[in-house]
C-alpha cells in the first residue's frame, strides 16, 4: 500500500521546494502527494502535475481535519507569524492535533537548529511543537534547520553597498545552509518510509565567523566589506533607526546574539545523510549570488 504525503504551507518558497525535490526524486506518484496551502490557486501548477491541492488554514482547525484526512505522512512547515506572540505555537498545534486526528502514521517538522538553548525569542515556538508531536506517541521526524544562506540577503547587499557591516555577533560562528539543501532534506525523509524517531540537525558543511563571512562576500563580489562590531543595544538602535518595525528589531539583534554565545556553532553530516549530497558550500552560494548582492 502506497503512502499519501502531505506538505503544508506548499505555496511558500520553502514548500514549493519540497515539492519540486518530491516530483524529481520520482519515487512517489503524484496523485499521492498532498499539497495545502490557504490559496490553492497558487499551487495550480502542482495540480496541473497531478498532485492533490487542499485548502488548509492554521487559523482554522476545521480546514485541517478536512485537508489531512488520509494522509499517512504530514510534513508540518513551521508558519512565518513572528508578529504577534503565541499566535505561532498555536497555529502548529492545531497543526499537530489534526494529524494527530487524521491517523497519521509519521508527523515531519521544520524545527531550528538548538532551540534549547537559543536566545531567539521565536525558539519557544520550536520547541513547543516539537514537545506537542513527541506526546502524541505518534513517530516522528524533527528536522532542525540552521540558518538559511538566503537570509543573508537581510544583510548583505546594504554592507555591502556601504561597504561596513555592522554585527553584535562577535567572534561567534555560525554555520549556513542553503534552502534547496534543506528541502531536499525534507522530501527525502518524507519519503523514506521510515517509522523511527528521529531528530536531525540540517547545517552546511562549515561553521564561519561574520568576518569570515564579509571575506567570502568580498571575495566573490570584488567589493571592500569590513566588519564593525558592535553592541546589541547600538545595533537595535541602528536597525530602529533604519525604520524597521518595532516587533522585528529585538528578533534580528538576537540572531547576532545567538551567535555570539555559541548556539548557531553547529556542523552535521545529516544533510548529506538524508540527501546522499554534501550541502552547498557558502562559497559557491555567494559567487553564484554576487550580482544580487552587489544591486
Amino acid at each position: 500500500m502506497s503512502e499519501t504525503l502531505l506538505v503544508t504551507g506548499a505555496a511558500g518558497q520553502f514548500g514549493k521546494l519540497v515539492l519540486d525535490a518530491l516530483l524529481a526524486s520520482g519515487k512517489t506518484n503524484p496523485a499521492d502527494i498532498i499539497a495545502t496551502s490557504r490559496d490553492v490557486a497558487k499551487l495550480a501548477d502542482y495540480a496541473a502535475k497531478g498532485v492533490q491541492t487542499r485548502a488548509a488554514d492554521f487559523d482554522d482547525p476545521a480546514s485541517l481535519d478536512k485537508a489531512f484526512a488520509g494522509a499517512t505522512r504530514i510534513l508540518i512547515i513551521s508558519t512565518d507569524v513572528l508578529d504577534q506572540p503565541g499566535k505561532r505555537l498555536k497555529q502548529h498545534l492545531a497543526a499537530v492535533e489534526a494529524a494527530k486526528k487524521a491517523g497519521a502514521k509519521h508527523i515531519l517538522y521544520t524545527s531550528m537548529a538548538n532551540p534549547e538553548g537559543s536566545v531567539i525569542p521565536f525558539a519557544g515556538d520550536h520547541l513547543g511543537t516539537e514537545n506537542a508531536i513527541k506526546a502524541t506517541g505518534i513517530p516522528h521526524t524533527i528536522l532542525r534547520n540552521a540558518w538559511y544562506m538566503e537570509n543573508l540577503f537581510l544583510a548583505l547587499p546594504h554592507a555591502l553597498a556601504s561597504g561596513q557591516w555592522f554585527s553584535s555577533a562577535g567572534e561567534g560562528r555560525i554555520s549556513h545552509v542553503a534552502r534547496g539543501d534543506l528541502a531536499r532534506a525534507a522530501a527525502a525523509a518524507l519519503e523514506s518510509g521510515s517509522n523511527e524517531s528521529r531528530t536531525y540537525t540540517l547545517t552546511g558543511a562549515e561553521a564561519r565567523t561574520t568576518e569570515e563571512i564579509a571575506a567570502l562576500a568580498a571575495d566573490a563580489t570584488g567589493k571592500k566589506l569590513d566588519v564593525v562590531h558592535i553592541s546589541d543595544e547600538a545595533l537595535a538602535a541602528g536597525l530602529k533607526g533604519a525604520g524597521l518595525p518595532d516587533f522585528l528589531v529585538p528578533i534580528l539583534v538576537s540572531f547576532d546574539a545567538n551567535t555570539r554565545e555559541g548556539h548557531f556553532d553547529i556542523v552535521t553530516g545529516d544533510v548529506a545523510a538524508l540527501t546522499g549530497k554534501a550541502p552547498l558550500s557558502l562559497s559557491i552560494f555567494l559567487e553564484a549570488s554576487k550580482t544580487a548582492l552587489a544591486h
